[in-house]
């Protein structure tokens, strides 16, 4: 019996954020400022809060970053996450780098936490994906390596 419950809980779990990249919800596209959110006075939407608040990206990619960074998405990112722009039970990753500020990115990566519970975007995208993307403890390195593989993926076609 709590074998079928767990089965259970998990395939929730996996579909309720299933289908495809027509289902977009309006809030999901919205920034909200200071003015327009006064219970997060510190928050910044461009680059959220964290501790990331200039990342230099260099205009050609590092493959040894997109190597470290896939072997990262493989272990912690990829039963959550997809490269293109399905969603499994987090959102898809494709074209990511050019919706997010590297800052965005990496204080989510890193402080995912208070993001969750700061920044009125990833908010809305709980609402759909009713499930918490849990905090991977990563370093700031290993979270650079990240972005690195998303910047790649972003230039597949």
């Amino acid at each position: 019996m709590k074998i079928r419950l767990l089965l259970l809980a998990f395939s929730l779990g996996i579909f309720a954020c299933g289908g495809n990249e027509a289902q977009t919800s309006d809030a999901t596209s919205e920034v909200k400022t200071e003015k327009d959110n006064p219970e997060n006075p510190s928050y910044d939407p461009k680059r959220g809060t964290g501790k990331f608040t200039n990342v230099e990206i260099s205009p050609t990619i590092d493959l040894v970053m997109v190597k470290k960074g896939k072997s990262h998405f493989d272990l912690k990112c990829g039963s959550c996450h997809r490269l293109n722009t399905e969603r499994l039970v987090g959102p898809g990753w494709k074209g990511v780098t050019a919706r997010r500020a590297p800052e965005w990115i990496m204080n989510f990566i890193t402080n995912t936490d208070e993001m969750i519970n700061k920044d009125p975007q990833v908010q809305a995208q709980l609402e759909l994906c009713l499930v918490r993307m849990p905090n991977q403890n990563l370093s700031d390195a290993d979270a650079r390596s990240i972005y690195e593989f998303m910047r790649q993926n972003d230039t597949k076609k």
